[in-house]
């Protein structure tokens, strides 16, 4: 692995991933935490016991009085975190919620789910102790089923869509904090939205399938080994290096369909935070954007662990060696991949810093940049994908300040 500069001063944690249940009840075959190079998921634990979780609330407590954090997140995670049931979720929730109060510091919980389990029972639970829920589903249903099945084979669209239900009724709605969708490029892109469309969300994120440079997504394996030497666009900000960019025509048609519809339908978080870098504004998450990573994913047995995105890198790429009940959350803060990912541009690859999109792109996911041998220093496998939907969104925005700006009075009052 090459080394690379880091931020002198680290930047506090924010969000906590707690993996409260280490097994699955589907078995998508993209999942990135059963079917990657990291396995350590076999040796974990399938549930966080509570003495674990007292211990995790005790640490976020003091990480969030430490840096007097105004609230922190935490989010339920898998695995699957409804497997738990609903007495063992009620337990762990009342767990945590009792150890963080005395911090006296706001927290905001979610849950990310694959729908299946959304019972009245559970949601109640939910319900209780306002959980956020964002929802697993892949658009219509031969595409979420072509990916997300049970381990018998058969899909799930028709349990997910039962669940949506529920989550979507007048008591439960305001739980509802979105969808998450892996793209695939055999389906339709506006027929996979309008899908998605369907049960009202009030966000979307568009994800794409994970992968890196040695183990490219599905429609970039050609890319293989071939990692860019120069920016895929000239000082210009015009395309250097014009190739396929299958995602990025896939997305391209998303975005028109949302971007012109009449009403705001739901926002598409991808899109939003592209449009706010292009329009230099600040952004807020690590798939895209220079933001300094302030994310930390906890185990079932009190490990501490990176993004488990990196999961897809090579085994054990998320670990850290630090666990709940010997080591602070500061200790994290030393890490070298977490000082790196907090590092914005100076953390990125040579490519990355001689391209003009650096501060919208800021080099994609951490663990799509990959290599075996130059590590995270490059640009991401997506490079060329990213450039074209950035130029796309760009172009769009633009004309419309443009259009605007010309409808405008000029300053002397003589109209534009």
């Amino acid at each position: 692995m090459t080394s690379s500069p880091v931020r002198s001063t680290p930047v506090s944690l924010r969000q906590f991933v707690l993996k409260v249940h280490s097994r699955c009840n589907l078995d998508c075959d993209y999942c990135y935490v059963y079917h990657s190079a990291d396995t350590s998921w076999r040796a974990k634990p399938r549930v966080m016991e509570p003495a674990v979780a007292e211990q995790v609330a005790r640490r976020i407590a003091e990480h969030a009085v430490t840096h007097r954090l105004p609230d922190v997140r935490i989010v339920l995670h898998g695995g699957e975190p409804l497997l738990l049931g609903a007495g063992r979720l009620g337990e762990l929730l009342g767990v945590l919620g009792r150890g963080l109060a005395p911090a006296g510091v706001p927290v905001r919980f979610s849950t990310q789910t694959n729908g299946v389990l959304l019972t009245p029972d559970i949601l109640d639970v939910l319900h209780r102790h306002r959980v956020g829920v964002s929802v697993s589903l892949d658009g219509t249903r031969a595409g979420h089923d072509r990916h997300r099945r049970f381990p018998k084979g058969e899909g799930s669209h028709a349990r997910v869509m039962e669940g949506l239900g529920r989550l979507g009724s007048a008591e439960h709605r305001p739980l509802y904090a979105g969808l998450l969708c892996t793209i695939d490029l055999a389906n339709d892109p506006v027929d996979t939205y309008e899908a998605l469309l369907a049960s009202r969300p009030p966000r979307i994120d568009l994800l794409l399938p994970h992968g890196t440079w040695d183990t490219p997504p599905p429609g970039l394996t050609d890319r293989r080994d071939r990692i860019p030497a120069a920016p895929p666009v000239d000082s210009h900000g015009a395309t250097a290096h014009p190739g396929e960019t299958p995602y990025a025509d896939w997305l391209r048609q998303v975005f028109d369909r949302w971007y012109d519809a009449p009403v705001r339908e739901t926002g598409v978080r991808l899109f939003e935070e592209l449009m706010a870098g292009v329009l230099g504004g600040s952004m807020r998450t690590e798939s895209v954007g220079l933001a300094p990573a302030t994310l930390a994913v906890i185990e079932t047995d009190g490990s501490i662990e990176q993004s488990d995105s990196l999961k897809v890198a090579y085994e054990g790429a998320p670990e850290t060696g630090l666990d709940v009940f010997r080591h602070s959350l500061d200790d994290v803060l030393d890490q070298p991949l977490i000082r790196q990912r907090q590092s914005g541009a100076e953390g990125l690859g040579p490519v990355c810093g001689r391209c003009p999109l650096i501060a919208v792109c800021g080099g994609g996911l951490f663990a799509h940049r990959y290599a075996p041998g130059s590590g995270f220093r490059n640009p991401s496998v997506y490079c060329a994908d990213l450039a074209a939907l950035i130029l796309h969104i760009r172009t769009r925005v633009r004309a419309d300040l443009a259009g605007a700006t010309r409808g405008l009075p000029d300053p002397d009052g003589a109209g534009a």
